[in-house]
């Protein structure tokens, strides 16, 4: 059932028809300019005034209701892009096909593809707030950013006089009676190494060791599990192996992307046929210490050894010595977790990437903290070692934090208002990855904010879902907070 009368009866009706209408527009991080110009119509319509940046962020405002004039404006706030991932078997292009929506029980999908509830119905919500003049709030701004999936590029491209309110209401949570309240600031830090490459000594013989089977993760949302990090086992054999089995190192990478727990890694090294059972030991060992440490959490796990060809490189002693013990040094994992907010993980870094490269060793390193002080601290460590070790380092990617802020007032208006709505109070977190909120908070400061939504599922792939009573019941909470405020 792909057409209109999917959402025929639900309600909240206006922020449903906003969302079947936004569903048939392409919009793709990069490719929001026919969703933005879409707002501008609606803005025109309703007669409200609006501006739209260089980048393509838009701010709509709008006039109090009568009574509601002397209250604190409040800025409503969403991104108009979304993650645009299908099945194999889906035939779907995302620059001109439209989402397919699907109504399944008490919940609406897409046929095969992403559904963009993620930020689709915060967007939304704003919308119906713009379209429907009977609607009591104070003085309104609404906030819409661009490119917010790949990299926060729109929150990021604001300017410091582009919203006047300073309180803010963030619809891009995904969690029904859950308000979050701070999320973590991150950076990257890369180290770098020129290659002195030499010959393999006479007689050796090539061998790749791989290590895998792992579960990988999120690093921020997933870094307090445990998960095994590939590269940083990886240095952990190569460390013990060079005690008891002399080999030169050829090649060493794992991992593909900065934000997640690298699960593959592998090294290439040359050892004399004499110390070949030596090594298969060790190997062996290895496998089983980590099939036994990691029981829990992957148990999949494997470490193997097998020769190769095709290799007639190594580094030099001296530079291999550097990268072994920098990389079994390294930190990874849990820091620090948070005295604000309970259970939250505060500060965190990731071995997230090596690659041996043509005429270089790189390594990528992520760094995540809800304190913007300790995101500098871990991430110097980080350099240190590496400028210890003989690397050059380069620092940046940066985003900031949002230090959660539980005294504030916000907060505290909107946990009385759910109390009084559903006689329980609502649960409050941070997140330990970025959020807008983190960048707009420091570009506005003194901005008073918390991010709330409906119950979405499966963000990010095809089985992306969202929650139909959990939509009316964020919406009816939306306005009720807006009449407290």
């Amino acid at each position: 059932m792909f057409v209109k009368s999917v959402i025929e009866g639900l309600e909240p009706k206006l922020v449903w028809e906003h969302f079947y209408e936004i569903s048939q527009i392409p919009r793709e991080s990069g490719n929001e300019k026919a969703v933005g110009q879409y707002i501008i119509d609606v803005a025109k319509r309703n007669k409200l005034s609006y501006k739209e940046d260089a980048s393509g962020n838009i701010i709509v405002s709008c006039p109090a209701s009568p009574g509601m004039e002397k209250r604190p404006s409040v800025v409503i706030q969403g991104h108009t892009d979304m993650v645009c991932e299908k099945n194999n078997d889906t035939v779907h292009d995302f620059t001109r096909d439209p989402i397919k929506l699907i109504r399944d029980g008490d919940w609406i999908r897409a046929d095969g593809t992403t559904l963009g509830a993620d930020n689709g119905i915060g967007v939304c919500c704003a919308l119906a707030l713009m379209d429907d003049p009977s609607l009591i709030h104070p003085p309104m701004e609404y906030l819409f950013t661009i490119d917010e999936e790949t990299g926060l590029t729109g929150a990021s491209d604001l300017k410091n006089d582009f919203v006047n309110s300073r309180i803010l209401i963030n619809l891009d949570s995904e969690e029904e009676g859950t308000f979050y309240i701070g999320c973590a600031g991150g950076k990257h830090t890369v180290l770098r190494h020129q290659i002195d490459w030499q010959s393999p000594a006479s007689g050796s013989r090539a061998y790749k060791i791989k290590i895998g089977g792992l579960r990988g993760g999120h690093s921020g949302l997933s870094i307090h599990e445990g998960l095994g990090n590939s590269i940083k086992l990886l240095s952990r054999v190569l460390y013990g192996l060079r005690e008891k089995s002399p080999f030169q190192l050829a090649e060493f990478a794992g991992g593909n992307k900065h934000n997640a727990i690298p699960r593959e890694a592998y090294a290439i090294i040359f050892l004399s046929e004499e110390h070949q059972q030596k090594m298969e030991s060790y190997i062996a060992k290895m496998d089983a210490n980590f099939k036994n440490e990691l029981r829990f959490v992957d148990k999949d796990v494997f470490l193997s050894a097998a020769p190769v060809q095709g290799k007639t490189r190594v580094f030099s002693a001296a530079m291999q010595d550097a990268l072994i013990n920098m990389v079994y040094a390294m930190p990874h994992g849990v820091m620090a977790m948070s005295h604000a907010v309970e259970g939250l993980v505060e500060t965190s870094t990731n071995m997230a990437i090596v690659e041996t490269k043509e005429d270089r060793l790189e390594l990528l390193t992520s760094q995540r903290s809800s304190v913007a002080s300790s995101i500098i601290d871990i991430a110097d460590k980080v350099k240190a070692l590496g400028e210890i070790a003989g690397f050059e380092v380069e620092q940046g990617g940066g985003y900031p934090a949002w230090e959660p802020n539980p005294d504030s007032m916000l907060l505290k208006n909107a946990k009385k208002v759910y109390q009084e709505m559903y006689g329980e109070a609502p649960e409050v977190k941070a997140i330990h990855a970025g959020l807008e909120c983190g960048i707009i908070g420091e570009k506005f400061p003194g901005m008073d904010m918390i991010s709330f939504g409906p119950t979405i599922q499966g963000a990010h792939s095809p089985d992306e879902r969202v929650h139909i009573p959990a939509v009316k019941n964020c919406w009816e909470y939306l306005l009720a907070l807006l009449k407290a405020v």
